[in-house]
Protein backbone atom coordinates (compact mmCIF):
# COMPACT_ATOMS: atom_id res chain seq x y z
CA UNK A 1 0.00 0.00 0.00
CA UNK A 2 1.44 3.64 -0.98
CA UNK A 3 1.16 6.49 1.09
CA UNK A 4 -1.43 7.80 -0.23
CA UNK A 5 -3.42 4.88 -0.34
CA UNK A 6 -2.70 4.80 3.00
CA UNK A 7 -3.97 8.29 4.14
CA UNK A 8 -6.95 7.56 2.41
CA UNK A 9 -7.86 4.36 4.24
CA UNK A 10 -6.10 5.16 7.58
CA UNK A 11 -9.38 6.26 8.89
CA UNK A 12 -11.84 4.19 8.24
CA UNK A 13 -9.77 1.14 10.10
CA UNK A 14 -10.47 -0.05 13.42
CA UNK A 15 -7.69 0.34 16.21
CA UNK A 16 -6.58 -3.35 15.77
CA UNK A 17 -6.26 -2.61 12.16
CA UNK A 18 -4.10 0.43 12.56
CA UNK A 19 -1.95 -1.13 15.32
CA UNK A 20 -1.63 -4.23 12.37
CA UNK A 21 -0.58 -1.52 9.57
CA UNK A 22 1.43 0.73 12.42
CA UNK A 23 3.32 -2.78 12.97
CA UNK A 24 3.87 -3.63 9.76
CA UNK A 25 5.47 -0.29 8.55
CA UNK A 26 7.62 -0.15 11.78
CA UNK A 27 9.33 -3.26 12.00
CA UNK A 28 11.63 -3.27 9.26
CA UNK A 29 13.38 -0.54 11.13
CA UNK A 30 13.03 -0.78 14.71
CA UNK A 31 13.46 -3.93 17.11
CA UNK A 32 10.48 -6.28 18.49
CA UNK A 33 11.19 -4.88 22.26
CA UNK A 34 11.37 -1.22 20.73
CA UNK A 35 7.74 -1.33 19.91
CA UNK A 36 5.39 -1.32 22.89
CA UNK A 37 1.70 -1.69 22.15
CA UNK A 38 0.37 -4.45 24.99
CA UNK A 39 -1.84 -2.21 27.81
CA UNK A 40 0.50 -3.13 30.82
CA UNK A 41 3.30 -1.45 28.40
CA UNK A 42 1.88 1.66 27.27
CA UNK A 43 0.13 2.36 30.79
CA UNK A 44 3.47 4.27 31.78
CA UNK A 45 3.23 6.74 29.12
CA UNK A 46 -0.70 7.42 29.48
CA UNK A 47 0.20 11.20 31.00
CA UNK A 48 3.16 13.59 32.28
CA UNK A 49 3.11 15.27 35.13
CA UNK A 50 -0.12 16.74 35.00
CA UNK A 51 -1.87 13.40 35.91
CA UNK A 52 -5.11 14.66 35.75
CA UNK A 53 -5.55 13.80 31.94
CA UNK A 54 -4.88 10.68 31.33
CA UNK A 55 -4.63 8.70 27.72
CA UNK A 56 -3.17 5.54 26.28
CA UNK A 57 -1.06 5.60 22.88
CA UNK A 58 -1.89 2.86 20.10
CA UNK A 59 2.01 2.11 20.40
CA UNK A 60 5.49 3.78 22.14
CA UNK A 61 8.27 3.36 19.73
CA UNK A 62 11.84 3.21 21.60
CA UNK A 63 14.21 4.44 18.57
CA UNK A 64 17.80 4.56 19.70
CA UNK A 65 19.12 6.01 16.18
CA UNK A 66 18.53 8.84 14.38
CA UNK A 67 18.08 7.08 11.09
CA UNK A 68 14.97 5.11 13.64
CA UNK A 69 13.78 8.55 14.49
CA UNK A 70 13.44 9.49 11.21
CA UNK A 71 12.26 6.20 10.32
CA UNK A 72 9.52 6.36 12.79
CA UNK A 73 8.15 9.74 11.27
CA UNK A 74 8.30 8.91 7.46
CA UNK A 75 5.93 5.68 8.25
CA UNK A 76 3.56 7.39 10.04
CA UNK A 77 3.28 10.55 8.06
CA UNK A 78 2.43 7.88 5.04
CA UNK A 79 -0.13 6.54 7.15
CA UNK A 80 -1.41 9.61 8.05
CA UNK A 81 -0.85 8.74 12.35
CA UNK A 82 -0.88 11.13 14.99
CA UNK A 83 3.01 11.50 16.83
CA UNK A 84 3.71 12.81 20.15
CA UNK A 85 7.38 13.06 21.04
CA UNK A 86 7.95 12.41 24.81
CA UNK A 87 10.86 12.78 26.46
CA UNK A 88 10.92 12.02 30.92
CA UNK A 89 7.51 13.27 31.22
CA UNK A 90 7.41 15.72 33.52
CA UNK A 91 5.72 18.61 31.93
CA UNK A 92 3.16 19.83 33.88
CA UNK A 93 0.59 20.99 30.97
CA UNK A 94 0.00 17.71 29.56
CA UNK A 95 2.15 18.56 26.66
CA UNK A 96 3.47 14.80 26.10
CA UNK A 97 -0.16 13.09 26.79
CA UNK A 98 -0.49 10.63 24.10
CA UNK A 99 -2.81 10.32 21.00
CA UNK A 100 -4.99 7.28 20.93
CA UNK A 101 -5.06 6.57 17.66
CA UNK A 102 -1.60 7.67 17.76
CA UNK A 103 2.55 6.57 18.33
CA UNK A 104 4.11 8.16 21.23
CA UNK A 105 8.19 8.46 20.08
CA UNK A 106 10.07 8.45 23.09
CA UNK A 107 13.64 9.34 23.47
CA UNK A 108 14.81 8.76 26.23
CA UNK A 109 17.44 6.17 24.66
CA UNK A 110 19.43 9.70 23.25
CA UNK A 111 21.10 10.01 26.04
CA UNK A 112 24.51 10.83 25.65
CA UNK A 113 26.63 14.02 26.12
CA UNK A 114 28.38 13.90 22.85
CA UNK A 115 30.81 17.25 23.38
CA UNK A 116 32.38 19.48 25.45
CA UNK A 117 34.28 22.15 24.98
CA UNK A 118 35.64 24.80 27.29
CA UNK A 119 37.03 27.55 24.98
CA UNK A 120 33.77 28.17 23.18
CA UNK A 121 31.94 27.32 26.12
CA UNK A 122 29.38 24.71 24.58
CA UNK A 123 28.36 21.44 25.25
CA UNK A 124 26.45 19.55 22.45
CA UNK A 125 24.06 17.20 23.85
CA UNK A 126 21.37 14.14 22.90
CA UNK A 127 17.88 15.42 23.45
CA UNK A 128 17.09 12.46 26.13
CA UNK A 129 20.22 14.17 28.17
CA UNK A 130 18.78 15.30 31.75
CA UNK A 131 19.01 18.89 32.81
CA UNK A 132 21.52 18.48 35.70
CA UNK A 133 23.34 16.21 34.20
CA UNK A 134 24.89 18.77 31.59
CA UNK A 135 26.07 20.70 34.73
CA UNK A 136 27.68 17.92 36.20
CA UNK A 137 29.48 16.87 33.08
CA UNK A 138 31.00 20.31 32.40
CA UNK A 139 31.63 21.19 35.99
CA UNK A 140 35.72 19.62 35.89
CA UNK A 141 35.71 22.64 33.22
CA UNK A 142 34.81 25.46 35.77
CA UNK A 143 31.45 25.74 34.05
CA UNK A 144 27.30 24.91 34.36
CA UNK A 145 24.00 24.87 32.46
CA UNK A 146 22.63 28.12 33.58
CA UNK A 147 18.30 26.90 33.13
CA UNK A 148 17.73 24.71 36.32
CA UNK A 149 13.93 23.75 36.40
CA UNK A 150 12.83 22.34 39.66
CA UNK A 151 12.67 19.33 38.00
CA UNK A 152 16.61 19.39 36.90
CA UNK A 153 17.57 16.11 38.33
CA UNK A 154 14.93 14.25 35.82
CA UNK A 155 14.06 17.09 33.10
CA UNK A 156 15.74 16.68 30.15
CA UNK A 157 17.30 19.09 27.13
CA UNK A 158 14.49 18.13 24.80
CA UNK A 159 11.97 18.82 26.62
CA UNK A 160 13.33 21.62 27.78
CA UNK A 161 13.84 23.76 24.71
CA UNK A 162 9.76 22.65 24.04
CA UNK A 163 8.89 24.47 26.75
CA UNK A 164 11.25 26.87 26.91
CA UNK A 165 11.69 26.20 31.02
CA UNK A 166 13.54 28.30 32.85
CA UNK A 167 14.16 27.95 37.03
CA UNK A 168 15.02 29.86 39.84
CA UNK A 169 18.18 31.40 38.09
CA UNK A 170 16.31 32.55 35.07
CA UNK A 171 16.21 35.94 36.13
CA UNK A 172 19.48 36.66 35.72
CA UNK A 173 20.83 33.87 33.27
CA UNK A 174 17.73 33.52 30.58
CA UNK A 175 15.46 31.19 30.03
CA UNK A 176 16.08 27.69 27.22
CA UNK A 177 16.25 30.03 24.66
CA UNK A 178 18.68 32.46 25.85
CA UNK A 179 21.05 29.01 26.43
CA UNK A 180 20.71 27.59 23.07
CA UNK A 181 22.56 28.01 20.31
CA UNK A 182 21.28 25.01 17.42
CA UNK A 183 18.62 22.43 17.44
CA UNK A 184 18.90 19.75 15.37
CA UNK A 185 15.81 17.39 14.80
CA UNK A 186 13.37 16.33 11.86
CA UNK A 187 10.29 16.85 10.15
CA UNK A 188 7.15 15.00 10.63
CA UNK A 189 7.99 13.98 7.07
CA UNK A 190 10.81 12.26 8.26
CA UNK A 191 13.48 15.06 6.57
CA UNK A 192 16.44 16.66 8.53
CA UNK A 193 16.11 19.88 10.19
CA UNK A 194 18.29 22.35 11.85
CA UNK A 195 17.49 25.89 13.75
CA UNK A 196 20.11 28.37 15.06
CA UNK A 197 24.06 27.48 14.73
CA UNK A 198 27.35 27.59 16.40
CA UNK A 199 27.42 31.37 16.03
CA UNK A 200 26.02 33.73 17.86
CA UNK A 201 23.59 34.56 14.92
CA UNK A 202 22.04 32.50 11.55
CA UNK A 203 21.41 33.82 8.48
CA UNK A 204 17.82 34.32 7.78
CA UNK A 205 14.88 34.04 9.97
CA UNK A 206 15.13 33.26 13.60
CA UNK A 207 13.79 30.28 13.62
CA UNK A 208 15.20 29.08 16.17
CA UNK A 209 13.35 31.31 18.58
CA UNK A 210 10.40 29.57 16.80
CA UNK A 211 11.44 26.22 17.56
CA UNK A 212 12.07 26.96 21.24
CA UNK A 213 9.08 26.61 23.35
CA UNK A 214 6.55 25.33 20.40
CA UNK A 215 5.80 22.18 22.85
CA UNK A 216 6.50 19.72 19.64
CA UNK A 217 4.37 20.91 17.52
CA UNK A 218 6.85 21.82 14.55
CA UNK A 219 9.79 19.14 14.78
CA UNK A 220 10.78 16.38 17.14
CA UNK A 221 14.58 17.52 18.54
CA UNK A 222 17.11 15.15 18.36
CA UNK A 223 20.39 17.15 19.22
CA UNK A 224 20.97 20.64 21.18
CA UNK A 225 23.77 22.87 21.49
CA UNK A 226 23.47 24.70 24.58
CA UNK A 227 25.87 27.66 25.89
CA UNK A 228 27.67 26.77 29.41
CA UNK A 229 28.43 29.67 31.95
CA UNK A 230 31.31 29.92 34.43
CA UNK A 231 30.72 28.67 37.42
CA UNK A 232 30.47 31.67 39.67
CA UNK A 233 32.95 31.78 42.54
CA UNK A 234 30.43 32.79 45.40
CA UNK A 235 26.81 32.77 45.38
CA UNK A 236 25.04 33.80 48.87
CA UNK A 237 21.43 33.91 49.68
CA UNK A 238 18.91 36.34 51.40
CA UNK A 239 15.78 34.65 53.22
CA UNK A 240 13.35 37.87 54.04
CA UNK A 241 10.40 36.96 55.66
CA UNK A 242 7.29 39.75 55.49
CA UNK A 243 4.01 39.73 57.82
CA UNK A 244 2.24 41.16 54.34
CA UNK A 245 1.87 40.01 51.11
CA UNK A 246 1.64 43.16 49.96
CA UNK A 247 4.78 44.25 51.37
CA UNK A 248 6.68 41.42 50.00
CA UNK A 249 5.19 42.18 46.33
CA UNK A 250 6.54 45.55 46.56
CA UNK A 251 9.91 44.61 47.78
CA UNK A 252 10.48 42.51 44.95
CA UNK A 253 9.56 45.91 42.74
CA UNK A 254 11.99 47.69 44.44
CA UNK A 255 15.04 45.16 44.41
CA UNK A 256 14.46 45.64 40.74
CA UNK A 257 13.88 49.29 40.23
CA UNK A 258 17.13 49.66 42.43
CA UNK A 259 18.66 48.28 39.75
CA UNK A 260 19.62 45.00 40.86
CA UNK A 261 19.35 41.77 38.99
CA UNK A 262 19.58 38.82 41.29
CA UNK A 263 20.83 35.70 40.25
CA UNK A 264 17.74 34.23 41.58
CA UNK A 265 14.37 36.32 43.06
CA UNK A 266 11.82 33.91 44.63
CA UNK A 267 8.70 33.99 46.63
CA UNK A 268 6.82 31.42 48.70
CA UNK A 269 3.35 32.04 50.75
CA UNK A 270 2.95 30.79 54.09
CA UNK A 271 0.79 28.06 53.26
CA UNK A 272 3.76 26.91 51.10
CA UNK A 273 6.51 27.45 53.37
CA UNK A 274 4.67 25.63 55.80
CA UNK A 275 4.47 22.84 53.58
CA UNK A 276 8.15 22.57 52.64
CA UNK A 277 9.24 23.34 56.00
CA UNK A 278 7.61 20.31 57.37
CA UNK A 279 9.43 18.29 54.24
CA UNK A 280 12.98 19.17 54.33
CA UNK A 281 13.33 21.63 57.45
CA UNK A 282 15.25 24.37 55.61
CA UNK A 283 14.71 26.80 58.81
CA UNK A 284 12.00 29.15 57.11
CA UNK A 285 10.34 31.67 59.15
CA UNK A 286 6.70 30.03 60.01
CA UNK A 287 4.67 33.18 61.06
CA UNK A 288 5.76 35.16 58.02
CA UNK A 289 2.94 36.32 55.55
CA UNK A 290 6.07 35.38 52.78
CA UNK A 291 9.11 34.68 51.98
CA UNK A 292 12.12 36.34 49.55
CA UNK A 293 14.91 34.25 48.30
CA UNK A 294 17.35 36.92 46.71
CA UNK A 295 20.47 35.34 45.64
CA UNK A 296 23.58 37.06 44.08
CA UNK A 297 26.78 35.38 42.77
CA UNK A 298 29.84 36.78 40.89
CA UNK A 299 33.08 37.15 42.52
CA UNK A 300 33.33 38.09 46.35
CA UNK A 301 33.65 41.66 46.05
CA UNK A 302 30.57 42.04 43.64
CA UNK A 303 28.91 39.31 45.99
CA UNK A 304 29.20 41.64 48.93
CA UNK A 305 28.42 44.65 47.61
CA UNK A 306 25.29 43.36 46.27
CA UNK A 307 24.07 41.37 48.96
CA UNK A 308 24.46 44.70 51.17
CA UNK A 309 22.50 46.77 49.00
CA UNK A 310 19.48 43.81 48.59
CA UNK A 311 19.26 43.41 52.40
CA UNK A 312 19.09 47.53 52.67
CA UNK A 313 16.18 47.59 50.04
CA UNK A 314 14.45 44.52 51.47
CA UNK A 315 14.57 46.39 54.85
CA UNK A 316 13.32 49.39 53.44
CA UNK A 317 10.26 47.54 52.39
CA UNK A 318 8.95 46.09 55.52
CA UNK A 319 11.37 43.05 56.01
CA UNK A 320 10.55 41.76 59.28
CA UNK A 321 13.42 39.19 59.26
CA UNK A 322 16.41 38.76 56.93
CA UNK A 323 19.41 36.12 57.06
CA UNK A 324 21.85 35.82 54.76
CA UNK A 325 23.81 32.53 54.21
CA UNK A 326 27.40 32.14 55.72
CA UNK A 327 28.56 28.91 53.65
CA UNK A 328 27.36 26.81 50.49
CA UNK A 329 25.58 24.12 52.64
CA UNK A 330 23.74 27.18 54.60
CA UNK A 331 22.69 28.71 51.08
CA UNK A 332 21.70 25.04 49.40
CA UNK A 333 19.38 24.43 52.99
CA UNK A 334 17.49 27.97 51.68
CA UNK A 335 17.04 26.96 48.34
CA UNK A 336 15.90 23.67 49.35
CA UNK A 337 12.74 24.37 50.32
CA UNK A 338 11.93 26.10 46.67
CA UNK A 339 13.23 23.29 45.61
CA UNK A 340 11.09 20.68 46.52
CA UNK A 341 8.12 22.83 46.58
CA UNK A 342 6.00 20.46 44.46
CA UNK A 343 6.75 16.87 46.28
CA UNK A 344 5.88 18.80 49.60
CA UNK A 345 2.83 19.74 47.65
CA UNK A 346 1.91 16.06 47.45
CA UNK A 347 2.63 15.14 50.60
CA UNK A 348 -0.17 17.13 51.77
CA UNK A 349 -2.74 16.51 48.94
CA UNK A 350 -3.86 13.66 46.95
CA UNK A 351 -3.41 15.78 43.70
CA UNK A 352 -2.33 19.32 42.39
CA UNK A 353 -2.31 21.02 39.75
CA UNK A 354 0.17 23.67 39.25
CA UNK A 355 -0.93 26.70 37.25
CA UNK A 356 1.63 29.20 35.29
CA UNK A 357 0.96 32.66 34.23
CA UNK A 358 2.90 35.60 34.51
CA UNK A 359 2.27 39.10 35.82
CA UNK A 360 3.65 42.37 36.03
CA UNK A 361 5.83 42.30 39.16
CA UNK A 362 3.60 45.31 40.09
CA UNK A 363 0.93 43.21 40.33
CA UNK A 364 2.48 40.49 42.71
CA UNK A 365 0.32 41.29 46.02
CA UNK A 366 -3.20 41.67 43.80
CA UNK A 367 -2.75 38.48 42.23
CA UNK A 368 -2.28 36.55 45.88
CA UNK A 369 -5.29 38.44 47.14
CA UNK A 370 -7.41 37.65 44.33
CA UNK A 371 -6.49 33.89 44.73
CA UNK A 372 -7.15 33.51 48.46
CA UNK A 373 -10.79 34.95 47.69
CA UNK A 374 -10.89 32.26 44.42
CA UNK A 375 -9.92 29.81 47.00
CA UNK A 376 -13.49 30.63 49.48
CA UNK A 377 -15.13 30.38 46.33
CA UNK A 378 -14.40 26.79 45.07
CA UNK A 379 -13.45 25.28 48.39
CA UNK A 380 -10.01 24.60 47.65
CA UNK A 381 -6.76 25.19 49.20
CA UNK A 382 -3.55 26.95 47.24
CA UNK A 383 -0.03 27.44 47.95
CA UNK A 384 2.15 29.50 46.15
CA UNK A 385 5.42 29.56 44.74
CA UNK A 386 6.80 31.29 41.80
CA UNK A 387 9.54 33.70 40.14
CA UNK A 388 9.11 36.90 41.66
CA UNK A 389 11.74 38.50 40.32
CA UNK A 390 9.97 37.84 36.41
CA UNK A 391 6.40 37.61 37.69
CA UNK A 392 6.05 34.11 37.11
CA UNK A 393 3.46 32.57 38.91
CA UNK A 394 2.95 28.89 40.21
CA UNK A 395 -0.02 28.18 42.21
CA UNK A 396 -0.55 24.76 43.39
CA UNK A 397 -4.25 23.94 43.35
CA UNK A 398 -4.89 20.92 46.00
CA UNK A 399 -7.67 18.75 44.96
CA UNK A 400 -8.25 14.63 45.12
CA UNK A 401 -8.64 13.81 41.99
CA UNK A 402 -11.19 10.98 42.51
CA UNK A 403 -13.46 13.64 43.44
CA UNK A 404 -15.23 14.31 40.00
CA UNK A 405 -17.04 17.69 41.80
CA UNK A 406 -13.39 18.69 43.24
CA UNK A 407 -11.31 18.08 40.07
CA UNK A 408 -13.84 20.34 38.34
CA UNK A 409 -13.77 23.08 41.13
CA UNK A 410 -9.99 22.77 40.73
CA UNK A 411 -10.49 23.36 36.48
CA UNK A 412 -12.77 26.35 37.20
CA UNK A 413 -10.05 28.12 39.51
CA UNK A 414 -6.78 27.34 37.71
CA UNK A 415 -8.94 29.03 34.30
CA UNK A 416 -9.96 31.88 36.77
CA UNK A 417 -6.21 32.65 37.86
CA UNK A 418 -5.05 32.77 34.01
CA UNK A 419 -8.15 35.00 33.13
CA UNK A 420 -7.14 37.29 35.60
CA UNK A 421 -3.41 37.02 35.54
CA UNK A 422 -4.56 38.17 31.55
CA UNK A 423 -6.70 41.01 32.78
CA UNK A 424 -3.87 42.50 35.18
CA UNK A 425 -1.20 42.38 32.07
CA UNK A 426 -0.13 39.13 32.00
CA UNK A 427 -0.49 35.41 29.85
CA UNK A 428 -1.61 32.35 30.47
CA UNK A 429 1.49 30.94 30.45
CA UNK A 430 5.15 31.43 31.12
CA UNK A 431 7.68 27.99 31.18
CA UNK A 432 5.05 25.32 31.52
CA UNK A 433 3.33 25.49 28.47
CA UNK A 434 -0.11 24.96 26.87
CA UNK A 435 -0.37 21.43 26.53
CA UNK A 436 -3.81 20.31 26.85
CA UNK A 437 -4.24 22.21 30.11
CA UNK A 438 -4.39 25.73 28.80
CA UNK A 439 -6.00 25.51 25.61
CA UNK A 440 -9.04 27.14 26.99
CA UNK A 441 -7.16 29.72 28.21
CA UNK A 442 -5.83 30.47 24.88
CA UNK A 443 -8.89 31.56 24.18
CA UNK A 444 -9.45 34.26 26.47
CA UNK A 445 -5.83 35.26 25.64
CA UNK A 446 -5.71 35.42 21.65
CA UNK A 447 -8.45 36.35 19.39
CA UNK A 448 -9.83 33.69 16.55
CA UNK A 449 -7.16 35.67 13.64
CA UNK A 450 -4.23 35.33 15.95
CA UNK A 451 -5.24 31.46 16.60
CA UNK A 452 -5.39 30.97 13.18
CA UNK A 453 -1.83 32.68 12.50
CA UNK A 454 -0.53 30.23 14.94
CA UNK A 455 -2.07 27.29 13.09
CA UNK A 456 -0.49 28.81 9.87
CA UNK A 457 2.58 28.83 11.36
CA UNK A 458 2.36 25.07 11.97
CA UNK A 459 1.46 24.24 8.75
CA UNK A 460 4.30 25.57 7.24
CA UNK A 461 6.64 22.69 9.36
CA UNK A 462 3.78 19.93 9.69
CA UNK A 463 1.17 20.39 7.03
CA UNK A 464 -1.28 17.28 7.95
CA UNK A 465 -1.09 18.33 11.49
CA UNK A 466 0.31 14.87 12.77
CA UNK A 467 2.71 16.31 15.07
CA UNK A 468 1.45 16.65 18.56
CA UNK A 469 -2.26 17.35 17.58
CA UNK A 470 -5.17 18.67 19.58
CA UNK A 471 -2.44 20.61 21.47
CA UNK A 472 -1.60 24.17 22.34
CA UNK A 473 -3.79 25.86 19.66
CA UNK A 474 -7.69 25.91 20.56
CA UNK A 475 -9.81 26.16 17.39
CA UNK A 476 -12.11 28.54 16.96
CA UNK A 477 -15.08 25.95 17.72
CA UNK A 478 -13.53 25.03 20.72
CA UNK A 479 -13.22 28.85 21.65
CA UNK A 480 -16.86 29.66 20.92
CA UNK A 481 -18.07 26.19 23.17
CA UNK A 482 -15.79 27.56 25.72
CA UNK A 483 -17.17 30.69 25.76
CA UNK A 484 -20.48 29.62 26.15
CA UNK A 485 -20.06 27.55 28.56
CA UNK A 486 -18.36 30.46 30.74
CA UNK A 487 -21.65 32.58 29.69
CA UNK A 488 -23.78 30.30 31.31
CA UNK A 489 -21.83 28.94 34.21
CA UNK A 490 -21.56 32.67 34.99
CA UNK A 491 -18.11 32.29 34.81
CA UNK A 492 -16.98 35.53 32.96
CA UNK A 493 -14.94 38.00 35.03
CA UNK A 494 -13.62 40.21 32.77
CA UNK A 495 -16.05 40.53 29.88
CA UNK A 496 -13.66 42.50 27.90
CA UNK A 497 -10.84 40.10 27.59
CA UNK A 498 -12.95 36.66 25.94
CA UNK A 499 -12.39 37.07 21.62
CA UNK A 500 -14.60 34.43 20.92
Amino acid sequence: MNASASASTTNLLSKTELLAHILRGLEPYLPKHALLYQTEDTTPYECDGLTAYRQRPLLVALPETEAQVAAVLKVCHGLNVPVVARGAGTGLSGGAMPHALGVTLSLAKFNKILKLDKRSRTAVVQCGVRNLAISEAAAPLGLYYAPDPSSQIACTIGGNVAENSGGVHCLKYGLTLHNVLKVRGFTMEGEPIEFGGDALDAPGYDLLSVVVGSEGMLAVTTEVTVKLVPKPQLARCIMASFDDLRKAGDAVAAVIAAGIIPAGLEMMDKPMTAAVEDFVHAGYDLSAEAILLCESDGTPEEVEEEIGRMARVLSDAGATKIAVSNSETERLRFWSGRKNAFPASGRISPDYMCMDSTIPRARLADILLAIAEMEKKYQLRCANVFHAGDGNLHPLILFDANDADQLRRCELFGAEILETSVAMGGTVTGEHGVGVEKLNSMCVQFSAEENAQMFALKAAFDPKGLLNPGKVIPTLQRCAEYGRELVRGGQVKHPDLPRF
